[in-house]
């Protein structure tokens, strides 16, 4: 499996981060485009889940973002 740099780059974040995952929003700082994420997910390299978290008086949508172990693998891959 072929990874671009930008996918590698991404995974290496996400590995780092370990079980927590990074949220959709630092990987925006990061300069990471959304389509990137959805094709890590698509490919299943990387897991994402959305959560309602309370803040002050309303709820914020929290979309995190995890490698899966074929995402681990593909980055062990890639060397």
């Amino acid at each position: 499996m072929t990874l671009r740099a930008d996918q590698r780059r991404a995974l290496a974040i996400l590995a780092s981060e370990g079980r927590n995952g990074v949220t959709q929003s630092l990987l925006t700082l990061y300069g990471f485009h959304p389509s990137t994420v959805a094709e890590l997910v698509g490919r299943g390299l990387a897991s994402i889940t959305q959560e309602n978290v309370r803040a002050g008086d309303g709820l914020v949508e929290v979309v995190t973002i995890r490698i899966t172990e074929a995402g681990r693998d593909a980055l062990a891959a890639e060397g």
